[in-house]
């Protein structure tokens, strides 16, 4: 393929990316930001002779291989040379040494990388960060390290189809990155007092925040000049897709058993925490290990203090296995939670001969049709792979509350060139906390404090038995 492939909508974030030294290209997934971002440096290195070097951050199985994947690809890019700054601390200072136009690195060896050039400016004219969500937390190690080397960028670009998965809070470090503050202020305490109210307290703490009425509108407006953004949906042929929801029942006896263990490890909760007023303090830590331990449960298995595993029932495995035999051989991806998960199907499944995705040849098996159960972690699995060609069946044996990751691990079969009707089944334990992540996923406004609310909604339901 050459240039002249390159979609309308393509070419015009190319000439975002070329017009506009720092800015962000908001594209879902399937839309193409990677050919996009390697036209755009081709023409940058090669036509308006602007830059030399580029550094890529990407999340580690994408700077393995995506980048350098996509340019063989394509007739115009194939001349670019790569150099990867992955493996050991000698490895990568030797990537680094080598000669190419483009530098690819894992977000995690972001820190090393600033720290090696004394936190000052960086030896590449050009920044590229996939996932740009990845530094949404300003408080993180890879964001304060970049952020300290921004004012030496030349030209900054920050791609990802998910700027905000946990609402507008989420923007402002990503946008600093670009502009240091220009557009939504210099610093993360400006720009939550001027466009948000505090939300969810306790005392002086403030545990979430509340977006303004009219912040949204001033927020895109601020930033519409540097940030493109596009939808799938209105620009490529999307296949047709179905949510498959699958509410399981456990036998009495099982749900008596998961009652009894919500009630005692939420009470376990209430006696262990300090007191408030009226309300009991909940930190994010202990309502997400809460939260974990009842969606262990509804999976079917526990760990205990010591990481042993306790199968507590095989509802979900026994549905599994229906929806594969359904499926009449075609392929099916799995998304697992836990380790146990993931071990329990494998065993529950070992007739289906299942794989775990883990190399590029499980990448290349899947796509050629060699393998019926292919089991994933989302997080392993949510970033650059094309998938599509392999089948077309998905299975969220247990739930996240990551939107972010859920968009993303559906991407890799929900995507331009998915030549079959998709499905994505749910597995759902009725009655258990599956059913409030699934109701937080379907708002499509995941916040962490959905969580919370969540959490504390059963404090409140159990507080009761203790008076």
């Amino acid at each position: 393929m050459n240039e002249s492939n390159l979609h309308n909508y393509q070419r015009a974030c190319v000439e975002h990316i070329i017009n506009t030294t720092h800015c962000g290209v908001f594209l879902e997934m399937g839309l193409g930001k990677t050919v996009s971002t390697l036209t755009a440096i081709n023409a940058l290195m090669y036509d308006y002779c602007e830059i030399n070097s580029v550094l890529i951050i990407a999340p580690k199985r994408v700077a393995e291989s995506v980048w350098q994947e996509e340019a063989e690809k394509w007739d115009h890019l194939k001349h670019l040379t790569f150099s990867k700054i992955i493996g050991t601390q000698h490895q990568r200072i030797e990537a680094i040494k080598k000669k190419a136009n483009i530098y690819i690195i894992s977000r995690d060896n972001v820190a090393w990388l600033c720290a090696l050039y004394g936190g000052a400016k960086l030896p590449f004219e050009m920044i590229v960060v996939d996932e740009l969500s990845s530094f949404k937390s300003y408080k993180s190690l890879r964001f304060k390290s970049l952020k300290a080397t921004q004012p030496y960028f030349k030209r900054f670009v920050g791609l990802t189809g998910t700027p905000a998965p946990n609402g507008l809070i989420d923007l402002w470090p990503q946008i600093y990155l670009m502009d240091r503050g220009e557009r939504l202020e210099k610093t993360i305490s400006a720009y939550r007092n001027r466009y948000f109210r505090p939300g969810k307290t306790n005392g002086n703490v403030v545990y979430s925040y509340d977006l303004l009425a009219e912040s949204e509108g001033l927020i895109h407006k601020r930033i519409e000049d540097i940030c493109i953004s596009m939808k799938a949906q209105d620009y490529l042929e999307m296949p047709f897709r179905t949510d498959n929801f699958i509410k399981l029942n456990m036998p009495a006896d099982v749900k008596k058993k998961y009652d009894e263990f919500e009630k005692e490890k939420v009470i376990e909760l209430i006696e262990n925490t300090e007191q408030g007023e009226e309300s009991i303090e909940v930190n994010v830590v202990n309502a997400a290990a809460l939260s974990n331990k009842l969606l262990q449960f509804a999976n079917g298995a526990l760990y205990d203090e010591n990481r042993n595993v306790h199968e507590v029932h095989q509802i979900k495995l026994d549905a599994l296995k229906e929806i594969i035999d359904d499926a009449n051989g075609k392929s099916v991806l799995v998304a697992w939670t836990y380790q146990h998960d993931r071990d329990r199907i494998m065993e529950f499944l070992k007739s289906y001969k299942p794989r775990e995705l883990k190399k590029p040849q499980d990448i290349t098996d899947w796509n050629n049709g060699k393998v019926q159960v292919m089991l994933a972690h989302p997080a392993s699995a949510g970033h650059g792979l094309n998938l599509q060609a392999g089948g077309s069946i998905i299975v969220w044996f247990g739930q996240t509350w990551s939107l972010e990751l859920y968009q993303q691990f559906n991407a890799r079969l929900y995507r331009q060139g998915q030549q079959e009707h998709v499905i994505i089944h749910h597995l759902i334990m009725k009655g258990t906390h599956d059913e409030d992540v699934i109701v937080a996923l379907r708002s499509k406004d995941k916040k962490q404090n959905q969580l919370m609310d969540s959490i504390k909604a059963k404090i409140n339901r159990y507080k009761k038995s203790l008076k």
